[in-house]
């Protein structure tokens, strides 16, 4: 009996060690990555940000820092404000991709890499400098106008904005009620 069970467990030794092995040599090999893989690399496309600061306002862990003041640019267009600081803390970020979903103007997408490790805790802090002079490589995670095209961060050209598109589903936006329904609801109220 102890026999046949020493012979069995040499034998599924055997069987792995002529198998080839699952894992592969990380720096020198890489893993397939999907293209909405959720990455620490925020892309940020400044040209369609306003400033609005939903982003901020719809994380969790209040990781986003936005400081902002009156661009005085365009008034009569519905003037945007010009961005200050936009900082990013990926130490405590749990890559939930709420800040994505929440901006309406398309303008935060999450990024695709995953080698932003550092020594100081300090150095996680991604600034708006960084921002706006990052490759923009957008993962096409909650973004189908990249899904549509394509699109994969890991080859080819980094996309522009203009490139990037808008989202052209309007399930996002609020409806508004008609006129019949308006006065309908005036008529109501005593």
């Amino acid at each position: 009996m102890y026999g046949l069970g020493i012979l069995n467990g040499f034998m599924v030794t055997l069987k792995n060690f002529i198998r080839r092995p699952f894992t592969i040599s990380y720096p020198e090999q890489r893993a397939p990555q999907h293209p909405r893989f959720r990455g620490e690399e925020f892309t940020w496309y400044e040209e369609r940000c306003t400033g609005c600061a939903s982003c901020a306002k719809f994380c969790p862990l209040g990781i986003i820092r936005i400081v902002t003041h009156p661009s005085q640019e365009t008034p009569a267009e519905g003037d945007s404000y010009a961005i200050d600081v936009f900082d990013i803390d990926i130490g405590r970020c749990m890559f939930c991709g709420l800040c994505v979903e929440a901006c309406p103007y398309d303008a935060l997408f999450m990024g695709s890499g995953f080698e932003e490790a550092k020594y100081r805790r300090q150095d996680l802090v991604i600034s708006v400098e960084r921002l706006r002079t990052a490759e923009k490589r957008p993962s096409t995670w909650y973004r189908p106008q990249l899904e549509a095209q394509n699109y994969d961060p890991r080859r080819g050209e980094p996309m522009t904005w203009q490139g990037a598109g808008r989202e052209p589903w309007p399930y996002h936006l609020p409806l508004r009620p008609t006129t019949e329904e308006m006065t309908t609801d005036r008529e109501a109220k005593p």
